[in-house]
């Protein structure tokens, strides 16, 4: 099962690809994960893309490259993986499919999921942080039990800059402008399925086990 997860901020991507890679025996490969890992790990492509995080700059196409092509190598995804936010641009899925046919493999599916820019919004900036502990809250969905105040440790909750409603909409459009294509490009090639990502948790899973053949 090789499968790549696309999808804007707060569409659950994360969330299906952790259950079902652990449901398929398969390695669930994020590229911020991967990141803070090599990082962690002072790996020489860590070190190198820690030079552009520190400066708060995008990590470029050729290390995010060299990391997917170490992590892809490892024996653990020699049967499959599922790719969580990766590609994000034509360059990064030219170079998949290179490093996929240099291993004699290729995708199985790509499933993007649709969710509608007001779901989304109420997603993403329902978030609720807790200054103290940073306990994480969402208003609607999982709500502390007294408005404002941390259940942990009684410290106060806000809301990120990153989640106001403002900068939401800007993540929002630059990931459309950008994905758009990549769509098209998987498309073009057959392996584009789009799952309807609102409503039970299990639901959406079912109909990503329908799309990645795992379920017919």
């Amino acid at each position: 099962m090789r499968l790549a997860f696309l999808g804007p901020p707060g569409a659950g991507k994360g969330t299906q690809a952790r259950e079902l890679a652990r449901e398929w025996g398969v390695p669930h490969l994020a590229t911020g994960d991967m990141l803070r890992e090599a990082v962690a790990a002072r790996a020489a492509l860590g070190l190198e893309a820690k030079r552009y995080m520190d400066q708060g700059a995008l990590v470029p196409d050729e290390v995010i490259i060299g990391l997917m092509r170490e992590r892809l190598a490892k024996p653990d995804a020699a049967t499959g993986f599922i790719l969580d936010g990766f590609p994000r641009t034509i360059a990064q899925a030219e170079a998949l499919a290179r490093l996929l046919k240099d291993a004699g493999q290729g995708l199985d599916a790509v499933i993007y999921f649709d969710v509608s820019e007001e779901e989304l919004l109420r997603r993403l900036t329902g978030r609720r942080v807790c200054r103290r502990c940073q306990a994480t809250y969402h208003v609607v969905s999982a709500p502390p039990k007294t408005p404002g105040v941390c259940d942990r440790c009684g410290g106060e909750l806000y809301q990120r800059e990153d989640d106001t409603e403002k900068v939401v909409r800007n993540r929002l459009e630059v990931y459309a402008r950008q994905t758009a294509p990549l769509l098209d490009y998987y498309r073009q090639r057959s392996l584009l399925t789009t799952v309807a990502a609102e409503g039970p948790i299990d639901a959406i899973r079912q109909a990503i086990r329908r799309a990645a053949g795992a379920q017919r």
